[in-house]
Order: structure tokens, then sequence, then C-alpha cells
């Protein structure tokens, strides 16, 4: 009988680079202003992908990884009166100048965050006059208002999955971390404390949410679960901790904080140990933000 050779294939997984994170920086360029850096997760190679005339805050990445949504708030020129003051939202594809929002309008908008699909993105609009949570496709069109609260509503996240927006809002009197269904819109309100609770992050499984709050006499990196529950203070440093960011993998969370003197990036795990300087830089860096990687999040469900 003849014989038969069989080949098998191994699978081989996909290999991807580590996630790198953006950042916000002044580093000393007063007609530039803050910009937007990008580094590797171990706080090398810090490049700059923004440079417009004004201050580039806010940073967001796409769930692709390939862009980043960021707020730029044009500086004035030239002697005065000056105009008043304006904030927009852009998006820049990564390796790229392409700008691929429209021109900027009279109004103060800032802190985009993405859908997990990449399709709209959510963001802090003084379009009425005061602080609320809009959402917009990520061309810039179809923009509507989601809270519809003259008290003030502001740093929206999605949620992995799609269905929740979590945002602060100053409806209490103080500030409070809200959640609220990105189809219903029903809200609720998480922490009820008379200190300022701001800049809610979620975990990438969608069962913590990590904020920053001054409960304790200062700011700190608190963590909670989804639903409010199990208040935990991860920082527990006299120094200033804000802007929280979850790894992709969810075991580490970036954050600000002037420590050592000024506001640098640090890393530090996801339970509070081993906090680590990244930036290391004798200017201001702030607002971390991790880059997604492919299969790193949880199975949107979009409305």
């Amino acid at each position: 009988m003849g014989s038969c050779l069989l080949a098998r294939a191994r699978h081989r997984p996909h290999l991807y680079p580590p996630p790198r994170q953006s950042f916000v920086s002044y580093r000393g360029v007063f007609e530039v202003g803050y910009q937007i850096f990008v580094m590797n997760a171990d706080g090398s190679n810090q490049t700059a992908v923004s440079s417009s005339y004004g201050d580039d805050t806010e940073p967001a990445w796409s769930s692709d990884g390939t862009r980043i949504a960021f707020t730029n708030a044009p500086r004035p020129m030239g002697p005065p009166p000056y105009p008043p003051p304006t904030s927009y939202i852009i998006v820049r594809q990564i390796g790229s100048l392409h700008q691929a929002l429209p021109a900027p309008t009279p109004t103060l908008d800032s802190d985009p965050t993405w859908s997990p699909d990449d399709t709209r993105i959510a963001f802090t609009s003084q379009n009425e006059g005061y602080d609320q949570i809009y959402v917009m496709d990520a061309n810039g069109s179809n923009l509507g208002n989601l809270t519809n609260n003259p008290a003030g509503d502001f740093q929206p996240a999605w949620s992995p999955d799609g269905t929740k927006i979590a945002f602060t809002s100053e409806r209490d009197g103080d500030p409070e971390i809200y959640v609220m269904d990105a189809t219903s819109l029903n809200q609720t309100r998480l922490t009820n404390n008379p200190a300022q609770d701001f800049r809610p992050a979620w975990s990438p499984d969608g069962t913590k949410i990590a904020f920053a709050s001054d409960r304790d006499g200062n700011s700190e990196i608190y963590v909670m679960n989804a639903d409010g529950s199990n208040v935990i203070n991860l920082t527990n440093n006299p120094a200033s901790d804000s802007d929280p960011a979850w790894s992709p993998d969810g075991t580490k969370i970036a954050f600000a904080t002037n420590r050592d003197g000024n506001s640098e990036i640090y890393v530090m795990d996801a339970n509070g140990a081993n906090p680590t300087n990244l930036t290391n830089y004798p200017g201001t860096d702030k607002q971390p933000n991790w880059q997604r990687m492919p299969g790193s999040l949880t199975p949107p469900v979009m409305p």
C-alpha cells in the first residue's frame, strides 16, 4: 500500500507590539502650548503627534489603535481685543496630519471618548451655554445632546461593551460620578460624597471604574465596582494624583501626579502597588490614555 504524508501546520498566535500611551505635555513652546505625545508603555520613545497653535489636550485612542481624538484650544494671536475662547475636537490618524472633523464652531468642546466600535464620539460641549454630554458620528455629523441638564455634565467615558457612558456631573452641588444607558439615557449617580469625584475610567472588562477624588483631603486615584460599591483608595499619597487610565489588559493604571514636584505620568499595578515614573520630564505631563490592542476589549453591544 502506498504511504501518505500529512503536514500539520502549527497554530501561531498573532503577535502585536506592546500598547503605547498618549499623554499631554507642555515643553516650553508658548505658541504651540500643550501637545499630544505618544510613548512606549515603559516611557521610552516620547514623540509629539500634534503641533497645533494652541493647546492640544485630552487624547483618546480609537479602539482599533489607529487614531487619536483630542481637544484643541487655539491661543489668541496678535494684539487684543481677542475673540471669545473656543475649543473643538480633532481626530488625527497616527502618522498623518489628516484632521477628520469639521472646522471649529464658536463653542467649547472637550473630553472626547470613542464608542467601542469607533463609529461615534461622546464629548463635553457648551453648545447651549453650559457643560453637557453630546454624541456625534466619528466624522462630526449627527450631533445630539445626551444629558440635557443645566447643572453641568462633563468628562464622559464609554463602557467597553458600548451600553453605558460614565460621566462627571455637578447636578447635586459638587462633582459626582454618574452613569447612563447609551440607549435609554437613564442616569444613575454612583458616588455620593461632599468632596469632588471626577475623571471616571472603565476597566477593560467593564466591571470597575477608576476615578479621582479629593475626599481624603487631596486628589487620589480610587477604584469602585461599576455599580458604585466597594470604593478603594489606590494611591494614598500626600501629592495630587489624577487622570486614571487602565492598560488594555487591565493589570495597570496610568495616572498623572505631582509627587516629584511637577506633573508626571506614572503607572501602577491595578491594586495600587509599584508606582513608577514614566515621563521624567521637568515640564508638565498629564492625561494619559492607553492605545487599545486588537482583541483587548469586550465585544461591543452597540445600540
